[in-house]
């Protein structure tokens, strides 16, 4: 038995499970407790057959438990159990080897008091053999395609901001998303690449890490804005700030043994300190330079089917900008806090125009970098 952890906060009156719900990416299944109250818990494994077990101290289930269909592809069944009169148990019989990890979270704006329970999958790259004899790692489209990294915000446990009709914007722009990758993946030697697929979140990081794992050649972060002031509306395109890119040089450095494909393709880990920072001032200038290039395109697109909030582009330190060497936008699409936006965002026929707007951009950024290298 593995103890994996425990509450630091526990309640003298007993404490309600009002609900259980399950967000499934491919490698992982994050699971939700939602509770009443803050409560003291214990989670540990037991093997055959392999289990993960949740006890609560002083709580009582008020919820259903979900259908085996529910509790995704790593879970074959949810059980509940009363161990001792004090204490509520939920056990999860697994299919599959599973990592762990747990934290529990207090109330927001959206829900209350939460546990959370992240099963990540352990496996190995599956490789498969060529003609000559040699493995690779399996890859999607033709080598030569120009990438596009499509990166919807929020997902899961994060709807992201919410409008008046209560549009969550995590689905708005999963939406979008989908369109855009459809417009790009039609046109020819280009392909796009969703950072996720369906209702799942993707830490900040980990989203730019998948961008550089699927070699993009651009990278475009969709979103949907929200004010305190309903009549704000518009849309508005960001590229990465010089201060957002002084803390990536110096958060790329501090790992820079593990960095041998930044700066146009030119090892920084066998390079002292100084002539590293250089190398990556240069690379990351260029990105921001070419960023603002594609954020211009779009936005000149954006402004042909709506208002736009900002006529020229916007610079901020958002992380999931700040790739070194990929040129990498946020579009926010509209202010889904605006009803009459918050309409159109749930409209597919604008969905479609969103989305070809922002192809259009690519394409007018292509051209330009096309020419530019011929040149």
């Amino acid at each position: 038995m593995v103890l994996l952890g425990w509450g630091d906060i526990a309640s003298a009156d007993s404490v309600s499970l009002t609900n259980l719900r399950f967000w499934h990416a491919p490698t992982r299944t994050r699971l939700v407790f939602d509770l009443d109250g803050p409560v003291r818990y214990k989670v540990f494994r037991l093997e055959n057959p392999s289990r993960l077990v949740v006890d609560f101290d002083r709580a009582r289930f008020n919820g259903e438990l979900p259908s085996n269909q529910k509790a995704g592809p790593f879970i074959s069944k949810v059980r509940k159990g009363v161990p001792s009169p004090e204490k509520l148990r939920i056990v999860l019989d697994l299919d599959l080897p599973l990592k762990a990890s747990v934290f529990s979270l207090l109330p927001n704006d959206v829900y209350g008091y939460r546990l959370v329970i992240d099963l990540n999958r352990i496996a190995t790259p599956v490789a498969r053999a060529d003609p000559s004899g040699k493995s690779s790692q399996t890859t999607e489209g033709d080598a030569g395609d120009f990438v596009v990294v499509i990166d919807a915000g929020h997902g899961g446990e994060d709807p992201g901001a919410i409008g008046s009709r209560r549009t969550r914007e995590k689905n708005v722009v999963l939406a979008i998303a989908k369109e855009l990758k459809q417009q790009l993946d039609a046109l020819p030697g280009v392909r796009g690449v969703l950072t996720r697929k369906s209702d799942y979140y993707i830490s900040l990081r980990r989203r730019t890490t998948l961008a550089r794992k699927y070699k993009a050649d651009i990278f475009i972060s969709i979103h949907a804005d929200a004010f305190p002031k309903k009549q704000v509306r518009g849309s508005s395109v960001f590229a990465l700030s010089r201060r957002g890119a002084s803390s990536e040089t110096a958060r790329w450095l501090a790992k820079k043994e593990n960095s041998a494909d930044l700066a146009g393709g030119v090892s920084i880990a066998d390079k002292d300190d100084q002539l590293a920072e250089v190398l990556l001032d240069m690379s990351i200038t260029k990105t921001i330079n070419d960023s603002i290039v594609l954020a211009s395109n779009v936005l000149k697109e954006l402004a042909r089917i709506g208002k736009v909030h900002s006529r020229y582009v916007e610079q901020a330190g958002f992380v999931v900008l700040k790739s070194p060497d990929i040129p990498s936008i946020l579009v926010e699409t509209a202010f889904i806090t605006n009803p009459t936006e918050e309409k159109l965002l749930n409209s597919k026929s604008h969905q479609k125009q969103i989305a070809g707007a922002i192809r259009k951009g690519v394409q007018r950024y292509m051209r330009l970098h096309a020419s530019n290298r011929s040149g």
